[in-house]
């Protein structure tokens, strides 16, 4: 399930959308008459998150850690959205830096020439394709570390989706995916992102309720296949809309995705 370490959640009385994180792209324009708002403009007032904000996720993780149960899991999810984060609207807000890493994630491995990857595709090409060291230069190059968590939850979930990639095609060259493969590491890339978000906020509990380790880690699994099928399905979606996830608005398309997925989530418990 990866290295990084579960947190004991997020407080109340803080911001459900942390100020570092970036407003998605949005794709309303501004009234008649009304020009678009700069980068001047005050940003939404952030809302602020209640306290006991993850009590009834917590709650159902703890069923399903303990039964195994299918449905205490997906309410959980739909607590998540709900209680946890004020909505699948705040939700996808918060998961607005998993867009734009997205639409990074999709530049480097389209070998944009407006992405300048510099020293880290130079120290791959110099390994002779060695997979360790290319997986650290895409992930270097697409979500340098800032010292945020986000940040490190980012790279995390790029890498695994850049191992998941190698397991589904064993024959595929990281630095020449073609289309199937690159949105197949993508899409992998936004579900493990929102996987780890929910896995940092409540693990702890599946951790307390599950009756041994190994249940514990299996159930975990469970989530994140869970999530990952949704994602996908949430994808399929919105590419039936003909936007294409490997052009220059799969920030947007992303945004979009994330929004049904969480949506999804939130109607098991509407």
């Amino acid at each position: 399930m990866g290295t990084s370490q579960s947190s004991r959640g997020p407080v109340s009385g803080v911001p459900l959308v942390p100020p570092w994180v970036e407003d998605i792209p949005s794709e309303e324009p501004a009234p008649q008459g009304e020009l678009p708002p700069d980068d001047k403009a005050p940003r939404t007032e952030l809302p602020l998150a209640p306290s006991r904000r993850f009590q009834a996720t917590r709650l159902n993780v703890g069923r399903f850690a303990k039964s195994g149960d299918a449905d205490s899991m997906r309410r959980a999810l739909g607590y998540y959205v709900q209680q946890g984060y004020g909505g699948n609207r705040t939700m996808t807000r918060r998961m607005g830096g998993t867009a734009r890493t997205a639409a990074r994630l999709g530049q480097v491995l389209r070998r944009d020439p407006q992405v300048d990857l510099g020293a880290a595709r130079d120290a791959a090409l110099a390994s002779g394709k060695n997979a360790e060291v290319v997986l650290d230069a895409i992930v270097e190059a697409v979500r340098p570390v800032d010292g945020t968590q986000d940040a490190e939850a980012a790279r995390h979930a790029i890498r695994d989706a850049l191992s998941d990639v190698l397991a589904e095609y064993p024959d595929a060259d990281l630095l020449d995916l073609d289309d199937a493969q690159r949105q197949f590491v993508v899409q992998r890339y936004v579900a493990l992102d929102v996987f780890d978000r929910f896995r940092l906020d409540v693990e702890k509990s599946l951790h307390a309720h599950a009756p041994d380790p190994l249940t514990a880690v299996r159930r975990l699994g469970e989530v994140r296949d869970y999530v990952t099928e949704t994602v996908a399905a949430a994808f399929r979606k919105v590419e039936s809309t003909n936007l294409t996830p490997t052009g220059a608005d799969l920030a947007e398309i992303t945004t979009k995705a994330l929004a049904e997925t969480f949506s999804v989530f939130e109607g098991y418990v509407a």
